[in-house]
């Protein structure tokens, strides 16, 4: 399986550099595995596709201020770093821009000297993993030197921040969006529980697995690396119920299918778990427990097209995507979104 099978052309006037003007009026363009139908929505529609004992899945994360713009000390060159997770103490696995200038044992400063960290080593994926001093509390200092990590295709947004995030998230620790989930609204929410709908989280932290990009040309020899996940019993409890009553797993976002799957038995089976997981989905895996899937635009030749190709077909995912292109859908994170069912 080659990476060029999962090419396609984007005009880059479709990547969308703002949010929609309200959340659920972004488009919702519906495909379906079983059928030769595609229809064009908007996301307040989402609703009429959904039925009673279904149960949607939502990743609760929340971004953190990961990008860090600082200075080498000493008078040093400008410096970006991109906090990827914590490993113990005091020390991160991050991105740092740029990368050649920053060597073992050089010094960074931070928020104008509000604290620093030292590089300790080179990690296997071209990372650094910093060891930071600082006094008091580390997000309280993230929140005044940190900025949210915005990808870098959105060149100039200057809107509210809060639109780079759910507005169910709950839990510290993304470095990008669950972008599928930015759709929702609490309104929506509200309508789709009084439908008979459960709504349940889980947690998936998105790091680098999610959205590194692949260079081998055989991709299944990408290696997807590991992200932070949970899923509670009182949301396993509710994919036990689901299925009793004939309901679909809805997954809002390919975060939360990778961290349903993850820990999915074989017999569809979804029990409580918390750990780390590299699992790479692409076409040929056989999904153990998502039964629909909410989505945005992806990159291409990335693993969330890969992802999607896989639960849906990679010729019907490639020809839905001329589609978009044709009737000029909005892409990537702050884009519109799809429903496979």
């Amino acid at each position: 399986m080659k990476l060029t099978d999962f090419d396609y052309v984007l005009p880059a006037g479709l990547i969308a550099q703002e949010p929609a003007p309200r959340r659920d009026l972004s488009r919702l363009m519906v495909v379906y595995r079983e059928r030769a139908v595609i229809e064009h929505r908007l996301f307040q529609d989402l609703p009429e596709y959904l039925r009673p004992g279904d149960l949607l899945v939502i990743n609760e994360t929340k971004v953190i201020p990961a990008r860090l713009p600082g200075k080498k000390a000493g008078g040093g060159a400008n410096v970006e770093v991109l906090l990827l997770k914590p490993l113990d103490g005091r020390r991160w696995e991050a991105l740092v821009r740029p990368g050649r200038r920053v060597r073992k044992g050089d010094v960074l400063l931070f928020g104008a000297g509000l604290f620093s960290g030292t590089v300790e080593e080179s990690t296997a994926f071209g990372g650094r993993v910093i060891s930071f001093t600082y006094a008091g509390d580390f997000p309280e200092l993230l929140a005044k030197a940190g900025q949210l990590p915005l990808p870098p295709y959105i060149k100039k947004y200057t809107g509210d921040p809060f639109r780079y995030q759910t507005v169910y998230a709950r839990q510290e620790g993304s470095v990008a969006a669950p972008t599928a989930g930015l759709h929702f609204t609490e309104e929506l929410l509200a309508k789709i529980r009084a439908k008979g709908v459960a709504v349940k989280p889980v947690l998936l932290h998105v790091g680098l697995g999610t959205f590194r990009p692949v260079k081998a040309e055989d991709v299944t020899r990408h290696h997807m690396h590991a992200e932070y996940y949970e899923i509670s019993p009182d949301t396993a409890r509710a994919v036990q119920a689901a299925r009793e009553k004939g309901g679909r797993l809805v997954a809002v976002g390919t975060t939360t299918v990778r961290c349903l799957e993850a820990a999915a038995r074989d017999n569809g089976e979804v029990p409580a778990a918390k750990g780390w997981t590299d699992l790479f989905i692409y076409p040929g895996y056989r999904f153990k427990a998502v039964d629909a899937l909410i989505t945005n635009f992806h990159l291409p030749r990335s693993t969330l097209l890969m992802m999607v190709s896989a639960f849906a077909g990679r010729e019907k995912i490639l020809h839905a995507y001329r589609l978009a292109v044709e009737k000029r859908y909005r892409f990537y994170s702050f884009g519109d979104a799809m429903l496979i069912v």
